[in-house]
């Protein structure tokens, strides 16, 4: 055989390693993607409609959150913040529009503490994405509901629903392993909405 035809031969394989190469790194990255994200991943997907793009999304919100010094609240800290989460939600009886208003003060409160920027709403979702990819979404029904009464007219039942949903993220934020992403099942959803009807 001659010696281009080796050449050709080699060539041809190295093109098939890199692809093959290539291939095996992008599955890595959307199986890394998808286990630290989760259902966030799905989501980002649908509104990037692009697998590229929603991957270059979380990336760099992983990137972004590298940057950031998240830290943990003490024990102490954390209790004063559910002292001051069930004056909220006891609020919530006489003044439910007002409840969820403070109860979204609250959590930036919150946000700041832990070291999460707070400037924007959309970047602040962004950023807790990544360490509460779980219950961000609950965070971004809050926060629709809440501008949704802006002018103060909501209906008692959204209202209910927000402070339903920004409990999800408020719990996650003071807990004492606040770095351990946690999937909320039913029996924990069905308590926090038995503790908002109160």
């Amino acid at each position: 055989m001659p010696t281009w035809a080796w050449v050709v031969i080699a060539i041809v394989v190295l093109v098939v390693l890199a692809v093959v190469a290539l291939a095996a790194r992008s599955r890595q990255r959307t199986k890394h993607l998808e286990g630290r994200f989760g259902s966030e991943y799905d989501r980002t997907l649908r509104s990037a409609g692009d697998k590229k793009a929603a991957e270059q999304e979380l990336s760099e919100r992983e990137s972004r959150r590298e940057q950031l010094q998240i830290r943990p609240i003490d024990a102490q800290t954390a209790q004063a913040y559910q002292a001051e989460w069930d004056a909220v939600q006891a609020q919530f009886v006489d003044d439910p529009s007002g409840a969820v208003t403070q109860g979204d003060a609250l959590i930036q409160r919150v946000m700041a503490a832990r070291g999460y920027p707070v400037d924007d709403f959309e970047q602040r979702a962004a950023d807790v994405s990544v360490d509460h990819p779980d219950v961000v979404e609950h965070y971004r029904q809050g926060h629709k509901l809440a501008v949704a009464n802006v002018d103060e007219t909501g209906d008692t039942e959204s209202l209910r629903r927000a402070m339903r949903h920004y409990r999800a993220l408020f719990e996650e934020l003071v807990r004492p392993d606040e770095d351990a992403a946690v999937t909320r099942d039913a029996e924990t959803e069905s308590t926090t909405e038995r503790t908002v009807q109160r």
